[in-house]
């Protein structure tokens, strides 16, 4: 049931999530761009009620959003992806409107005083609360049109609120001793290591291709082949070069301003200010001259809309102002025409005109500004096998080769456990193993450490590979990167089991919280569920 709401805030809201990743970490300024096109939809969208806020407004919507944002922002929460985000945003909403319905207690100022002091955001060098740091943030919101000092105390109320319900919900999280064991099992085991590497590029297994096989890959794997929805438009340019005349020429001292702000781009070589003079002045005017076009096309934009030009009268009012519209082929993120300066974003819009909706919002082209028109949707279409075998056979041919490493990676493993029983060291059996692997075989060792004080050069997949393996065993061969690996314990020393030590204690403290955490957001995602599945779709 989330489908949907994934959808709807990726069509109109997508911008706040990759504001979101942008300013994670935040120097005291909020930024709000008026022009990217914020709670702005083409399409009617029908009313979704999710615990009190309609999640087809746009302007609820955007609120939920904008304050599940700088709840993350405050707190200095690790958002790692757009999904993970939404749930967030709607588990807190969640929470606030249990809060209401269980008529707990609004949040008293000392509990605020408390969480604004936990606050990252609000946090010095040595950990602890900067009164400094949050009274330039309070500063900062007095000259910030997009933000007051309003929302931010809201938002931290309900942050306060947020987590009373998720404590609640949580209960107090049961932990037993053989699982505290387990885990300091896991990070203070000493390991002594030795590992068989399998070079993968050099691996090369007979393999052949048929047709029927070739045909069930393709049946099977179809949606990796799909051609994705297209849009087919014409264009209204309006190209920087067009404006670069009407740039005012920049004083010298703006120029050295520009050149000391954009460094980087011109100081090469050593190269100073007037060795770069020229280059320096055209880059100035082709920026200002973008945004000359990029104004035009705006102006144009409200033109249209004035004078309620049609496609069918289109023609007519671009002649009136001498400008013209010129076609492109078809094309969706993945296929920009170079016309329109490759971007996707681009395609974006494109993407949002239709016949009712035939006109876009002015698009950057990287060498300008254009106004997109509707001609034609070609919706999304699997191809036939025979317009893209040669595609197809690659892609079977590496997928044989990954079933047969893997195949090749268990048969090496059989052959090494029995040398190894045999008395053989690692080294000696992987020499005695070599032929059963067409590859390149490498050994390597590692002495003893604790996951907590890994040796530096140990490979990622190692841990993987360690879970739950004994002394004197081998593990499944893992494949990482362009080689296997096979992980052979030499020796594994379990730390002393002692529930009475500051350790032990701790620990189970740490895991107990985890798991009320998990508990506890748990019930909140099954309420998000249950809410959204009231007022999903029919599919």
């Amino acid at each position: 049931m989330i489908s949907w709401i994934q959808r709807n805030f990726q069509q109109h809201f997508k911008w706040l999530f990759l504001a979101l990743l942008a300013v994670v970490i935040i120097s005291f300024v909020f930024i709000t761009n008026a022009s990217s096109g914020m709670g702005q939809v083409s399409k009617q969208t029908p009313s979704r009620l999710f615990f009190g806020v309609n999640l087809g407004s746009p302007e609820e919507s955007q609120q939920l959003m904008k304050d599940a944002t700088l709840s993350v922002q405050l707190h200095g929460l690790q958002i790692r992806s757009e999904n993970q985000f939404q749930q967030y945003a709607l588990q807190r909403r969640a929470a606030i409107h249990l809060a209401s319905e269980l008529n707990l207690p609004a949040p008293t100022e000392a509990q605020i005083v408390a969480q604004v002091q936990t606050l990252k955001v609000f946090t010095g060098a040595d950990g602890q609360f900067d009164a400094k740091r949050y009274a330039e943030f309070r500063d900062s919101l007095k000259t910030n049109p997009q933000i007051k000092e309003a929302d931010v105390s809201r938002v931290i109320a309900d942050d306060v609120t947020y987590n009373q319900v998720l404590k609640l919900l949580s209960g107090p999280g049961y932990v037993l001793p053989a699982d505290v064991q387990n885990q300091l099992n896991r990070i203070d085991a000493t390991w002594t290591l030795e590992a068989v590497t399998v070079d993968y590029n050099g691996f090369k297994p007979t393999l052949t291709v048929t047709d029927e096989a070739l045909a069930q890959f393709f049946d099977y794997n179809g949606d990796r082949y799909e051609i994705g929805a297209k849009v087919g438009v014409s264009y209204i340019d309006f190209p920087a070069s067009a404006f670069t005349d009407r740039v005012p020429a920049p004083s010298e001292e703006g120029l050295q301003a520009y050149y000391e702000a954009n460094k980087a781009r011109f100081a090469k070589d050593g190269a100073d200010f007037a060795a770069a003079r020229a280059q320096v002045t055209l880059a100035y005017k082709l920026e200002r001259a973008r945004t000359l076009a990029v104004s035009a096309a705006s102006d144009f934009a409200v033109a249209l809309f004035n004078a309620n030009v049609t496609p069918a009268t289109l023609d007519a009012f671009l002649a009136s102002r001498q400008l013209s519209a010129k076609r492109v082929a078809p094309f969706n993120t993945e296929s920009v025409p170079a016309e329109l300066g490759g971007r996707s974003q681009v395609a974006v819009a494109a993407l949002k005109t239709d016949a009712a909706h035939p006109f876009s919002d002015p698009v950057d082209t990287g060498r300008g500004a254009a106004l997109l028109v509707w001609n034609e949707s070609v919706p999304a279409r699997k191809p036939a096998l025979a317009e893209i075998k040669d595609r197809v056979s690659v892609d079977f041919l590496e997928s044989e080769k990954r079933k047969s490493f893997a195949e090749a990676g268990r048969t090496l493993r059989t052959a090494l456990e029995a040398r190894l029983k045999a008395g053989d060291t690692l080294e000696k059996a992987v020499a005695a193993s070599a032929s059963v692997i067409p590859s390149k075989l490498t050994t390597k060792s590692w002495p003893a450490f604790t996951l907590t004080t890994p040796p530096q050069d140990l490979d990622y997949s190692v841990y993987t590979a360690i879970d739950g393996l004994n002394k004197g065993e081998l593990s499944q061969m893992i494949s990482s990167g362009e080689q296997g690996l096979i992980v052979y314990a030499a020796d594994k020393k379990l730390p002393a089991a002692d529930t009475t030590s500051a350790k032990f204690t701790d620990t189970k403290s740490r895991i107990a919280a985890y798991t009320a955490s998990r508990n506890g957001g748990a019930v909140l995602a099954a309420l998000v569920e249950t809410e959204l599945a009231k007022t999903a779709p029919a599919t």
